[in-house]
């Protein structure tokens, strides 16, 4: 009965659980300091809107969807260093964005469209409106338009008798 029992019971396929104390240190253990972090990032967004992000970590939220499972931090925040400002990094051309590692054609090509979209939201609020009844306004909308161009550019803005814009 004992040395034979022994041995046969360190032989059986039955599991001994460990002690739940351990199972909850060893699980507490593994979650690296970033877990949740996309999580928490989102939560910020929602609470306090994209005012209380600043623009590496807004521009990290919209790396979120176009690279999925991968640390966007670095990528967010070489791109802010190589450009400047979030806007700065909508308004590169695609060829400079694929220089910052992590950011190919694909990635590339959804932040132009970002820019494109929020550039045609910006031209849809001033559209119909007496928005540019004065220098300011005029000064605003065209820095939306065209700060981040490389190029030069010439424009001919249209507008009705109440200084709204008719075409751009």
């Amino acid at each position: 009965m004992g040395k034979a029992e022994d041995e046969r019971a360190f032989f059986s396929e039955s599991w001994i659980e460990p002690p739940k104390t351990a199972l909850k240190k060893a699980a507490a253990a593994e979650k690296p300091h970033y877990h949740g972090h996309r999580d928490r990032l989102r939560e910020r967004f929602v609470a306090g809107g994209p005012d209380a992000l600043p623009d590496y970590e807004l521009l990290e939220l919209l790396l979120f969807r176009l690279i999925p499972r991968v640390d966007t931090k670095p990528i967010a925040k070489a791109l802010i260093a190589r450009f400047g400002s979030l806007a700065e990094v909508l308004g590169a051309q695609a060829s400079l964005l694929e220089e910052i590692k992590g950011i190919g054609p694909t990635v590339a090509t959804d932040l132009k469209v970002i820019a494109a979209t929020a550039q045609r939201m910006a031209r849809g609020e001033v559209r119909g409106r007496e928005v540019l009844s004065n220098w300011t306004q005029l000064l605003d909308y065209c820095r939306s338009a065209m700060a981040f161009e490389n190029r030069e550019q010439f424009r001919i803005l249209f507008l009705d008798k109440k200084n709204g814009l008719i075409a751009d």
